[in-house]
């Protein structure tokens, strides 16, 4: 596994954790690397897009909402709605990281963490926040 790929998935666990807890990002950060470890690279790239997606969470739900068509936010299981915040952030933020990769990772992180159907869901969700925010921002369709 790739030292990015790495990092996105302690991202997603870091995400979820505090999705589940509810417990402040900093205590979830200082509980995860003492029981993982990583490189300095590997793990400022997950705290980035953990910390990032956690900071943008009102707006990464909208956008999650509205290409997710006939799903409210709520109702999205929590690993789906993880992998969707972490790969929609990227997607907003990380612009120099083309959208296939992002789209890619996030599908394998829903292949290995998620439901039967995870893949294809968070695949068309993010293929639609795609086509929204990356076309219209003018980056491209990486």
């Amino acid at each position: 596994m790739g030292r990015r790929t790495k990092a996105r998935e302690c991202a997603f666990q870091l995400l979820y954790q505090w999705e589940i807890t509810g417990d402040p990002m900093d205590l979830v950060v200082d509980a995860f690397w003492r029981l993982r470890s990583g490189t300095p690279h590997m793990r400022a790239m997950a705290e980035r897009l953990a910390r990032g997606a956690q900071s943008r969470t009102a707006e990464l739900d909208g956008a999650i909402a509205e290409a997710a068509t006939h799903w409210r936010i709520d109702r999205i299981a929590p690993v789906d709605r993880t992998i969707l915040r972490l790969g929609a952030y990227e997607l907003l933020a990380e612009e120099a990281t083309p959208a296939a990769v992002i789209l890619d990772e996030a599908v394998e992180l829903a292949k290995r963490f998620g439901e039967a159907d995870s893949p294809s869901f968070v695949n068309g969700v993010l293929d639609a926040i795609r086509r929204c925010f990356r076309n219209v921002a003018g980056v491209g369709k990486g």
